[in-house]
């Protein structure tokens, strides 16, 4: 292992029909509904020596274009959606070592309910559980669940300042050792170390005890993409890993030494975070290969801005339908995905909204990732000199057999050479693995 080697991880957009219409995808739409394609992929994400994967989510079908779910439904675009936790416990059964990290939004799922599936998840997979905390970014989602709209975006926040304490508390409510199974006396459990929580907050109550038991790793590892102010320091002060997406190497470098130094000042130690930056890397055989791939990302976003738009729209609750797209982006305002809108808008510049979505939908997240397995290595590990660390979320928009080969079986095997990410876990337990380096 080289002096400075990263951690991967996948961030799975969905358990939903990826790439449909694409080439090499098999029958995925006739196949989705098994999830055999993604129990493919989390193999090999293991083989390759992957930390964990990251099931995306959303409660709804998307409705941000001239007020119609048509462009989403004929589309696929981030539907149909299966529920995480069951996906992830498939894929916990499928694996032995690699972290499973379901998404559960705070809106949706009463505390209790998340720290009862987050935990059971961490048992049944002997300690690699995790959970993607989020607030929520669409009020159509909060329409499924009986509210007229989402709370704002800072009290959302606020809100979950409570929600994760809750959840945490109940974790905590099984002291170590209380499952003592003592055969002689006949006792399975001390009662005098299982505890109530009484949790009592401003939007929040619970009485507690978890009913289901302790868990390996004692606290499931938690993940959080953190964009905003109010999502950076709360990612700051909860997150064992980070979902980020600054555009840029001085960017990248910048949010990761801000999220670190609010850690600091709160007391963490910054090391026992891992910041990882999404990456859509395109890797080929050639040169020639790989740049003709990127070339065609650009043309198909050419040709499909009002699809590109429509996607931004799913994610910061704007229909962009009604907007001039040979007129400058301007100011845009959201109460839902706050960071996605503003890194768009930054980026954006003086361009025509038409110019800003192709390059935004061309582009490849935090950094632009394109060549040969051997090229591409040498990218990561330049970005990650420049970075300071810690890693790389992998985020494919056509998730294939194909295209999860070229990284296990491509990208993975050039990093092992260069001794940039492991060749084979040192640990059980997802926390664990996280910490090695």
């Amino acid at each position: 292992m080289a002096a400075n080697p990263f951690h991967l991880a996948w961030f799975l957009q969905g358990s939903s029909i990826q790439a449909w219409g694409s080439p090499w995808t098999g029958n995925i739409s006739e196949e989705w509904g098994t999830a055999s394609m993604f129990l493919d992929l989390v193999r090999n994400m293991e083989r390759a020596g992957f930390d964990y994967i990251l099931i995306e989510d959303s409660i709804y079908i998307g409705q941000n274009w001239k007020d119609s779910r048509q462009m989403f439904l004929e589309n696929g675009m981030s539907v149909p959606r299966q529920e995480p936790s069951v996906v992830a416990s498939i894929m916990a059964a499928a694996t032995t070592r690699l972290g499973i990290v379901p998404t559960l939004s705070t809106f949706a799922y009463a505390p209790y309910l998340t720290a009862r599936i987050v935990g059971t998840l961490d048992q049944i997979s002997s300690g690699r559980g995790g959970w993607n905390m989020v607030t929520g970014s669409s009020d159509l989602s909060a329409m499924n669940f009986g509210a007229d709209r989402l709370p704002d975006h800072d009290k959302r926040y606020d809100m979950a300042e409570e929600y994760i304490q809750i959840c945490k508390q109940l974790w905590g409510s099984w002291e170590p050792g209380a499952i003592v199974a003592d055969r002689k006396s006949g006792i399975l459990i001390d009662h005098t170390k299982v505890h109530t929580i009484d949790f009592e907050g401003e939007y929040y109550r619970c009485r507690g005890p978890l009913n289901s038991g302790p868990l390996p790793q004692g606290q499931p590892v938690i993940a959080q993409a953190g964009g905003s102010v109010k999502g950076k320091t709360f990612a700051a002060r909860y997150a064992d890993t980070i979902v980020a997406a600054p555009r840029g190497i001085p960017a990248m470098k910048a949010y990761r030494d801000d999220i670190r130094s609010q850690m600091t000042a709160m007391g963490r130690d910054p090391n026992s975070c891992k910041t990882l930056f999404l990456v859509t890397p395109i890797v080929a055989e050639t040169m020639d290969e790989a740049n003709w791939r990127a070339e065609q990302r650009a043309v198909w976003a050419s040709n499909n801005v009002d699809r590109c738009l429509a996607q931004l729209g799913w994610s910061t609750n704007i229909d962009f339908s009604g907007h001039d797209l040979d007129a400058p982006v301007g100011e845009l305002t959201t109460n839902g995905h706050q960071s996605s809108l503003a890194q768009f808008v930054t980026k954006a510049g003086k361009k025509t909204l038409r110019e800003a979505i192709i390059a935004h939908a061309s582009g490849g997240y935090s950094t632009e990732l394109v060549g040969t397995p051997d090229v591409v290595a040498g990218q990561m590990a330049e970005a990650m000199e420049e970075v300071g660390g810690d890693g790389f979320l992998i985020n494919l928009p056509d998730v294939s057999r194909r295209s999860i080969a070229t990284i296990c079986d491509g990208l993975v095997p050039a990093l092992q050479q260069r001794g940039l990410v492991r060749t084979k876990y040192a640990h059980e337990q997802l926390r664990d693995n996280l910490l090695e380096f």
